[in-house]
């Protein structure tokens, strides 16, 4: 019999993990910005900073506090009438006077895939939206469980973590392109001492692995809150039935379609599968592999 798993301890595991790994980027900042300042005048690397830092926070908040505007514009999804998705309505209502948490607004996207996505700086400001491909192809418990995963990264305020995430990743790349296009106008004539030229190209190599490094980091810790959002929805649902389910329909689905193509790559992490379905995943993928999220679900 296959050892069960607790979803609190799979939360639990999944958030610590996801902790460690903005640690690390953190710490690719401290080191990029000290070889950096030992590398260049650093009257001159407190200017890269700032600017880095200014550029990076004002990109993200306009992308935060309208996020999910962002996310519907860019889906063409429209907000659900309540006659014609009644049970969509009634599902979205059970989940979250069970859970304590405000009701979102709904919308549905026209795709014939099932996926959803949440969006919505906090519980007060979500969106759900599910494609039409969702609401016809499963059914009662299984659409439960998709509501309920989203319903989680909304209860977790995973688009805030993410967003802050995405600053720390931002000003990393940022000061990464300042130094590296600063280098074309200083000329490399600060002076010739051996140690100055070490530091000049250790800062060099950093400036180019490190926004590739905390990149990845940024896409496991994304693929990290897709299995808590797993779990807490079974928490919410006290069932993992409906959301394996729903997994086993979205992994049966052929390649994207024509629909899938008008989606912004930008905004397909927020989904529950990647909707651009790579065939292997790796590294580089926003989502888990679905056959691993259906193991461990059947498990708890």
């Amino acid at each position: 019999m296959p050892e069960r798993i607790s979803f609190y301890d799979q939360i639990s595991r999944n958030k610590w993990k996801s902790f460690f790994l903005i640690i690390i980027i953190f710490l690719v900042f401290l080191v990029l910005g000290y070889i950096i300042s030992l590398a260049i005048d650093p009257g001159y690397f407190f200017v890269i900073m700032i600017a880095s830092i200014i550029i990076s926070i004002l990109y993200i908040l306009i992308s935060y506090y309208n996020s999910d505007k962002i996310a519907l514009a860019s889906v063409g999804a429209k907000e659900a009438d309540r006659r014609q998705y009644s049970q969509y309505y009634n599902s979205v209502e059970g989940l979250t006077l069970a859970s304590g948490m405000p009701m979102p607004k709904l919308y549905v996207m026209e795709n014939s895939q099932i996926n959803a996505f949440a969006s919505g700086r906090d519980p007060e400001h979500a969106v759900i939206c599910v494609t039409t491909g969702a609401l016809e192809k499963l059914n009662k418990q299984e659409l439960e469980g998709v509501l309920g995963h989203e319903l989680s990264h909304v209860a977790n305020f995973d688009i805030r973590f993410m967003t802050l995430v995405a600053v720390m990743v931002g000003m990393i790349a940022i000061i990464s392109q300042l130094f590296l296009r600063s280098l074309w106008f200083r000329g490399g004539n600060r002076d010739d001492k051996k140690g100055s030229a070490i530091l000049m190209l250790a800062g060099i190599i950093l400036a180019i692995l490190a926004p590739i490094v905390v990149q990845l980091v940024q896409l496991a810790i994304s693929r990290k809150r897709e299995y808590a959002a797993d779990a807490s929805a079974v928490k919410f649902i006290r069932s993992p039935t409906g959301l394996i389910g729903a997994l086993k329909k979205i992994k049966n689905e052929h390649v994207p379609t024509q629909e899938t193509k008008k989606i912004n790559k930008a905004v397909a992490p927020l989904f529950i599968s990647d909707p651009f379905k790579k065939r292997l995943e790796n590294l580089t993928s926003t989502h888990p592999p679905i056959t691993k999220r259906i193991e461990i679900l059947e498990k708890m």
